[in-house]
């Protein structure tokens, strides 16, 4: 069985591929720097917005499965660069889908979705289905909305076996400082090493659905082997995690005396107070379930930086 990751060099794709690698998969990725070198995973270099290069390695590849990571995932860069996002993760969909439907070869593709899709979440709606409303707040958010358009788009109109899947927040080691439980273990990590025992935090009275990486990427091989065609899920803990627990965690970990202070630079106003996954839809149909602890995935992630 032929699998294509793109994005493979990710956060995500990492897991993924060695993921499938150890269930027997003969695994492809696509990347779009130079010079990259993954145990075990054929690299293609290859850019979402280029027609021909997409063309010419799906030709090639002819992948029983392709897991679509590849695009411009950072909310941030999507109000600096609201053209780029758009560009990337909704052109370069349609670009890898007409490879694959002009090709002729059937392939099975996932596409990766998020929760900022939902927007703004009240708390008396959580846990969200995925029958609630999207209200996206953000460059990328649209993006990813429009991108299951597309997709549900191509199933209706050419039968392609396509799957969605909107990911709420996930972590582990080696997810980048960007992201808040990374930033606050790499600064204990720090800090511990000898940096100013202050860790200087925005808002920790809100409330995220964490799950472990490792899950994350179970998940997403399982819906490929026994998910609805067609159909769009939720994949989350069904937890939500107090920021302030979280940090909490990481601290009792360390025993060094770590000081706490907020920051009113890093506070936002807009800050959703909940974001909680109903997951029952994938729960049910192909009996996932989140096996690490939390504990467990913050102290990995710590001793992760603690490595570094």
């Amino acid at each position: 069985m032929k699998a294509l990751i793109t994005g493979v060099n990710g956060f995500v794709g990492d897991y993924l591929s060695k993921y499938l690698i150890e269930q027997g998969y003969t695994v492809y990725g696509t990347v779009i720097e130079d010079n990259v070198i993954m145990e075990n995973v054929n690299i293609k270099k290859m850019n979402l917005l280029n027609h021909e290069e997409v063309m010419e390695t799906i030709k090639s590849i002819k992948p029983d499965q392709i897991y679509h990571l590849a695009g411009q995932s950072a909310v941030g860069l999507s109000w600096k660069e609201p053209t780029l996002t758009m560009n990337v993760n909704i052109n370069g969909t349609i670009n890898l889908l007409d490879a694959v439907r002009e090709n002729n070869i059937g392939t099975k593709v996932l596409i990766i979705g998020s929760s900022d899709e939902y927007g703004v979440i009240k708390p008396e709606d959580c846990p969200i289905n995925e029958e609630h409303k999207l209200n996206p707040s953000s460059p990328y958010a649209i993006s990813k909305m429009t991108q299951e358009e597309v997709a549900k788009l191509y199933i209706n109109s050419y039968k392609m076996n396509l799957i969605m899947v909107r990911a709420f927040n996930h972590i582990g080691p080696m997810q980048s400082k960007n992201f808040v439980v990374s930033d606050f273990a790499s600064k204990v990590a720090e800090i511990e090493k000898g940096a100013e025992p202050i860790i200087r935090v925005g808002n920790l009275q809100a409330y995220r659905d964490f799950t472990d990486v490792r899950d994350i990427v179970k998940g997403y091989a399982m819906l490929m082997e026994n998910g609805t065609i067609g159909e769009l899920y939720n994949i989350g803990s069904g937890n939500a995690y107090k920021i302030q627990d979280i940090l909490d965690i990481l601290l009792s970990l360390s025993n060094t005396k770590i000081t706490v202070e907020i920051d009113p630079d890093k506070l936002r106003p807009s800050d959703v107070p909940i974001v909680q996954c109903d997951n029952s839809k994938i729960k049910s149909h192909i009996n996932w379930v989140p096996q690490y602890d939390i504990k467990n995935t913050l102290k990995d992630t710590l001793d992760y930086w603690r490595n570094m």
